[in-house]
């Protein structure tokens, strides 16, 4: 007996990888109020106390679950697009080939990060926030690579760049929600959605052409 119960002791951080993950299952599926430690530990092949003595509140789990997935995505996203030999709409879309596909094969933590993560307050806004900043800023640079090297994006201003940036962010998050909803559509598809309805319109600024209304809206007091 003493033997089997020593081959199933498992390293902690094997024991807190399982913890994590039961809860990015129970947190996906139940949300943060209304999951439990009983619910996660369950799941984990664990015992409740041995939940609290690794990861000491069901608060301190939650932020854990999304900074491990959170960093993962990072990771993902980060190591598509790190060669500065690619020209920058290739680098893009293997960054959102990279985003959409982390979507697609971990529905969970799409489900922890873009909903969960931000509907609960401080820390767990925080934590997503800073998610979406450091993607956003891999999309700036991209953005910003293509216009310094298109023949008219020097027309293009660091805040459009930063702009367009936040645009194509929330586009992407939006689309990585509906299609992992939707049946039949895959990370590819959604990618190639969405990298078609952004290249085609910064192509269109590289070379200094802008949309503009043809007419006031109603109400609205004309200048110049």
């Amino acid at each position: 007996m003493a033997g089997g119960a020593k081959a199933r002791r498992l390293p902690r951080g094997v024991r807190e990888r399982q913890m994590v993950d039961a809860a990015v299952r129970c947190f996906a599926r139940s949300g943060y109020q209304a999951a439990s430690m009983d619910e996660i530990a369950e799941s984990a092949g664990v015992s409740k106390p041995l939940v609290y003595l690794y990861l000491h509140s069901k608060e301190e789990l939650f932020t854990a679950v999304i900074r491990r997935e959170a960093q993962a995505l990072l990771g993902v996203v980060a190591e598509a697009v790190v060669d500065r030999r690619v020209p920058p709409d290739e680098r893009l879309w293997a960054g959102l080939m990279a985003f959409f596909t982390f979507a697609a094969e971990h529905p969970d933590s799409w489900t922890v990060l873009s909903r969960q993560a931000r509907t609960h307050g401080e820390p767990f806004a925080g934590e997503a926030a800073r998610m979406r900043e450091e993607i956003t800023a891999f999309v700036a640079g991209l953005i910003g690579e293509a216009a310094r090297e298109a023949p008219g994006g020097a027309g293009i201003t660091g805040r459009d760049v930063d702009a367009l940036a936040q645009a194509l962010v929330g586009s992407a998050e939006s689309l990585a929600s509906w299609a992992n909803e939707t049946p039949g559509v895959s990370a590819r598809e959604a990618a190639a959605t969405l990298m078609n309805f952004a290249w085609s319109g910064l192509g269109n600024l590289m070379k200094s052409e802008r949309w503009s209304p043809r007419r006031p809206l109603p109400g609205s007091k004309v200048t110049g």
